[in-house]
């Protein structure tokens, strides 16, 4: 197995649900852990509950390629180097096709499909350095469609098929590259508030938990594409 103690990760969207769950894990596991999200506040708050010991707080919006720079920037700047990308930041807008708005498309393209290769463009340097990993989190609606779903299907259909390719591309550099595709999870995706009713879905910290088992994988072996479901529907 491989030692992921000592080694920089950088989450986007980690400030709460999915991402911050893989954030605590690799804190638990003694990466040094990086979180970003637009709004400073919530990466502040997320910051202090993981502990504010070898966790950097970053302002970044994914949709643009210049805050991803920054952020690698200062990242590197902060701990010296980067290994783990989580690219993680989503968004879920639902309608049928005929009165989806122009809006909801461009928010949810370029968020979960066009920021996931903004945050892959401002990272490879780094990740070709340290033979690293990228992991994105797709879904399984990048594979299964369904009806109010054409947006949301579009993008993670397009984050699966991005990240398989890229793994081609950069295999050479010795950088692995993963899409989790999870299905139910429990987190505030959509403005959803979590409760006890959500037991039987997948939790962030299992997640988490896939996470550090894939990093710490012999560099042999590459899972690249997972999906992920509750064992059972409510």
């Amino acid at each position: 197995m491989q030692n992921i103690e000592g080694k920089v990760a950088y989450i986007t969207g980690g400030t709460k649900g999915i991402g911050l769950g893989i954030a605590k894990a690799l804190v638990e596991n003694g990466v040094k852990v990086a979180i970003s999200g637009r709004n400073i506040d919530d990466v502040e708050k997320a910051r202090h509950y993981l502990g504010k010991e070898n966790v950097l707080a970053i302002q970044s919006d994914v949709r643009f390629f210049e805050d991803e720079q920054n952020a690698v920037e200062q990242l590197i700047s902060t701990f010296g180097r980067l290994d783990i990308v989580i690219a993680n930041a989503g968004l879920g807008k639902f309608a049928p096709i005929d009165e989806m708005s122009l809006e909801d498309w461009n928010a949810m393209i370029d968020t979960n499909l066009t920021g996931v290769f903004h945050t892959m463009k401002a990272t490879v340097e780094a990740l070709k350095v340290s033979k690293g990993y990228y992991i994105s989190i797709a879904s399984l609606a990048g594979t299964n469609f369904f009806a109010n779903g054409a947006g949301y299907n579009a993008s993670k259909f397009g984050v699966v098929g991005f990240t398989q390719a890229a793994m081609l591309d950069l295999r050479n550099y010795d950088i692995k590259c993963t899409t989790i595709m999870p299905g139910s999870v429990t987190s505030n995706f959509n403005d959803h508030v979590p409760s006890e009713e959500d037991g039987w879905k997948i939790q962030p910290e299992d997640l988490g938990q896939m996470v550090v088992d894939l990093l710490k994988m012999k560099p042999n072996v590459l899972p690249s594409k997972i999906e992920v479901r509750p064992t059972k529907t409510k």
